[in-house]
């Protein structure tokens, strides 16, 4: 998901965006553990896509927080 995309959403959209890509984050760090894991470069990637989903959840929340 690009951000575009995650710039679109509400604050529950992106939350829920983060929380369903952590749980992808867990399932790929238990194939890395159980050797099931083919290409190790989805762990960075999904950890970059949270990182992203989460700084524009900070920003959201801050501009709701001025906002009022």
């Amino acid at each position: 998901m690009n951000t575009t995309e995650l710039r679109q959403k509400d604050v529950a959209g992106v939350q829920a965006e983060v929380k369903a890509l952590q749980k992808a984050h867990f399932g790929l760090r238990m194939q890395k553990a159980t050797q099931q894991l083919n290409n190790t470069a989805t762990l960075r990637s999904t950890r970059r896509d949270i990182a992203r989903a989460k700084t524009i959840l900070v920003e959201k929340q801050s501009a709701d927080k001025t906002a009022k």
